[in-house]
């Protein structure tokens, strides 16, 4: 789609999920991290593109909502007060500091019940790749409104995610990291590791690690040095690949963000970029060719897709700043090459937003059924920058 009309149409988009999902005042709440994520990095390009600094009061509110609402006990739980045991007014300071809950309807599940793998998928508690979606949105915050109490929320979060989900196999040795931890991070309600979450980890921190102030001292800013290492020692040997669209979506903004570190100097990165890229290319031709690919929206997931054209719009950008910075990259060739070697797909993006876009096919139950986070993914992939940054 033209720049413009994908502005406005994500204007529409957004202004919706606003006053259904309670973002605008005297409206019922609905907080759900994931979606919250990637909503509050729309609200604030809304307002670059825009000037309207309305986006800005939703995006800020929005955060501050997340907080109140999911820093805190469920009101069907038993517990009251912030999930951190923090008393009141420290919470309000340091919302971040015991985690976020998911937001889903169902409470976590007991430490004597039996564990049952449909159910949990709508049990609350708390998922990395969640947590670093929002550190993602605090960080985005933090740089286009010129606030680093955002940042400080986000590297407080990194802080505790990775003290939880984060444990050695045996005292000193290899380390692996939970999939899914309990509300207070006290216990894993899925032990086994994510896929891409340690990638998700690395690259988020090492964002976050970049971003910190320069004119504050070591002393007064907490550094994720330590945990950077972890997480790259943990994605030793990961093979990446997927025929999941979310998770190729996310491989590729992935390797956008690792060659903007790169370029910045974060000269590891570039080696990870290049990983990324090559394990994306197998990724997307097992895509092409899945039949499910071509079913009617009623056996899509819109999400899922409109993740993997958010991805494709990172590639594009990769290819202009490849462009732009060669001379800051170790071997801009083999870079260039990689994104190169992924433009033939990059028609998908489009494919996809024309699919969803659709008003017949957003009748179909599994738009319905997940309507905020679909709103929310389909409108960051039509204006990509508020969550794959400058």
């Amino acid at each position: 789609m033209e720049e413009r009309a994908s502005a406005k149409e994500a204007v529409r988009i957004m202004s919706a999920f606003a006053r259904d999902t309670g973002v605008v005042p005297n409206r019922p709440a609905r907080r759900y991290l994931w979606t919250d994520a990637f909503a509050v990095c729309n609200f604030l390009e809304l307002r670059r593109l825009t000037g309207d600094e309305t986006y800005a009061d939703l995006a800020t509110g929005l955060v501050d909502q997340v907080h109140t609402v999911l820093g805190r006990h469920r009101p069907d739980d038993a517990r009251t007060g912030w999930i951190s045991g923090l008393s009141e007014e420290e919470g309000r300071k340091h919302p971040t500091r015991g985690g976020l809950r998911i937001g889903k309807q169902r409470n976590e599940r007991k430490e004597d019940e039996p564990y049952d793998e449909q159910l949990e998928w709508d049990r609350d508690g708390q998922y990395y790749h969640y947590l670093t979606k929002w550190m993602v949105a605090l960080d985005r915050a933090a740089q286009a409104l010129r606030d680093t109490r955002y940042l400080r929320w986000a590297v407080e979060l990194a802080k505790s995610a990775h003290d939880s989900f984060v444990y050695d196999l045996w005292p000193g040795g290899e380390k692996r990291m939970a999939w899914k931890m309990s509300i207070d991070l006290t216990r894993p309600l899925v032990p086994f590791m994510g896929a891409h979450d340690p990638l998700d980890g690395l690259v988020t921190f090492s964002e976050l690690e970049w971003d910190a102030p320069r004119d504050c001292e070591a002393s007064a800013w907490p550094g994720l040095g330590e945990e950077i290492a972890d997480l790259a020692r943990l994605c030793e040997g990961m093979r990446f690949a997927t025929e999941d669209p979310l998770g190729i979506g996310g491989l590729l903004t992935d390797a956008w963000r690792a060659v903007r570190l790169a370029i910045l100097g974060d000269v590891s990165k570039e080696e990870l970029a290049l990983e990324l890229l090559a394990a994306a290319r197998p990724s997307l031709e097992a895509y092409e060719k899945n039949p499910a690919t071509r079913l009617p929206a009623g056996y899509r997931l819109a999400f899922r897709e409109l993740g993997l054209s958010l991805g494709l719009r990172a590639v594009e950008r990769l290819k202009d700043r490849v462009s732009q910075e060669e001379g800051r990259l170790r071997d801009s060739r083999a870079v260039r090459a990689g994104v190169e070697a992924l433009e033939r797909f990059l028609p998908l993006a489009d494919t996809i937003e024309a699919f969803w876009l659709d008003r017949d096919n957003r009748s179909a139950s599994t738009w319905k059924d997940h309507l905020d986070i679909n709103r929310a993914m389909l409108a960051s992939s039509l204006v990509p920058d508020g969550y794959l940054g400058a």
